[in-house]
């Protein structure tokens, strides 16, 4: 089978790219296209692999500021000419990858970490409004504003309109599907994403003093609700990641909170392994944090909307659990859940915290792409198992109750 593979960009391991290593080493002999690519930033069976890039890729230190060129990417990526003799192409998308003109006759499989996040559902988060201010420069921003808001229309419906290209969608998340749905009106499989249970692995030492934050440095992530709770509370709180808030938090007057930016595979594991707790306030579409902490047998505190609700298990003095959820994105509700896990530590279970992790091993979903794959370019599937996995049976009710 001749494969074309398809990512937005190849800057670095996040959880997209590790979707996509799966399918690099199923399929080494794939041409894998995208907008640019930062040599040596991702792992070695993607870096192997015969990479095309864009247009963009000539811009000089493209890898810096590539974000600001959203406007200009659909345009980049449809221009990608695909082979005309493969016989599948697979897009791993959360931007613009889904857009690229596969062949006539050929089928396209999307996996879709989330329709395009900055037109659709998140742009307040990812272009707060600033403070108004009268005369000259209170109009300078408005007029911004008006041009940022036209161009993200435009966006949006090119967004949409491209979706017809895919024709068939794999979601990371029963939370992706029903947006897939939302967005572009289509269904979708759900096989989620990975967790590598082979690395992220428990060791025999006890927990120490300190909540830990891994995620990108970005406002949506809300990695300012862990720092303000934990100086609030005055309990440590070590943060890693990189990102745009990251010189800012690096220059901050912290009380409780040690800064420590980008950090290896290795020592992140390290850290998970001796944290009291992982905290997750951001809203995300999955999310692979909270499930590397599950495979330590860490704890996991998390806001209680999006992915976390089909990978974290909610203790209850009834029922133990792998974590729990506070009901707000506000400080004081991370606070109230910080003391309730402290009260209540017990609750959670460091063994079925590791067995829920297996539940996303590599090797499972490898066998659920792979199989998806099969079955929609020869017909025949080899996999009898069911699709994806519930992983605990209150999620519906949950959903209703919030919405009630």
């Amino acid at each position: 089978m001749k494969v074309a593979l398809v990512h937005d960009w190849l800057t670095g391991m996040r959880g997209g790219e590790k979707c996509l290593e799966v399918a690099c080493r199923r399929y080494p002999d794939a041409q894998l296209y995208t907008l640019l690519h930062r040599k040596n930033s991702t792992s070695p069976a993607i870096e192997r692999m015969a990479i095309q890039t864009s247009g963009l890729q000539r811009i000089p230190a493209i890898s810096r500021f590539y974000r600001y060129l959203l406007p200009v990417m659909p345009t980049a990526i449809e221009r990608l000419q695909v082979s005309q003799d493969v016989d599948v192409v697979m897009s791993f998308s959360s931007c613009v990858a889904k857009g690229i003109r596969s062949p006539a006759g050929v089928p396209h499989i999307c996996y879709c970490f989330s329709p395009m996040r900055y037109a659709w559902h998140m742009k307040d988060a990812y272009f707060p409004e600033s403070s108004q201010k009268r005369g000259l420069l209170g109009s300078a921003r408005s007029a911004v504003a008006a041009t940022r808001d036209h161009l993200l229309s435009r966006i949006k419906e090119w967004d949409r309109d491209s979706s017809d290209r895919v024709t068939h969608f794999v979601a990371n998340s029963h939370n992706v599907a029903q947006r897939i749905q939302q967005c572009y009106g289509r269904d979708s499989r759900v096989i989620h994403s990975p967790v590598d249970t082979e690395f992220y692995t428990p060791e025999a030492i006890e927990r120490q003093d300190f909540y830990l934050y891994v995620s990108a440095l970005a406002p949506y992530k809300r990695v300012d609700l862990a720092i303000e709770a934990c100086q609030k509370m005055g309990r440590k709180l070590v943060v890693i990641g990189s990102g745009q808030l990251l010189k800012k938090l690096s220059r901050a007057s912290l009380k409780h909170v040690e800064i420590l930016g980008w950090r290896t595979d290795e020592e992140i594991r390290w850290y998970l392994r001796r944290c009291r707790a992982l905290l997750f306030p951001g809203l995300e579409d999955f999310g692979i944090v909270p499930l590397e902490a599950q495979a330590c047998g860490a704890p996991v505190i998390a806001y209680g909307r999006g992915g976390v609700l089909e990978t974290v298990l909610p203790a209850t003095r009834e029922t133990e659990g792998t974590g729990m959820f506070f009901e707000e994105q506000t400080t004081d509700a991370l606070c109230d859940a910080l003391l309730e896990f402290e009260s209540n530590s017990h609750w959670i279970s460091p063994q079925l915290s590791r067995k829920q992790a297996e539940k996303f091993s590599v090797e499972n979903f490898e066998r659920k792409l792979i199989d998806y794959v099969d079955l929609v370019v020869t017909g025949q599937s080899r996999d009898e198992a069911p699709q994806d996995i519930v992983p605990f049976p209150n999620l519906v009710e949950r959903e209703l109750r919030r919405a009630a």
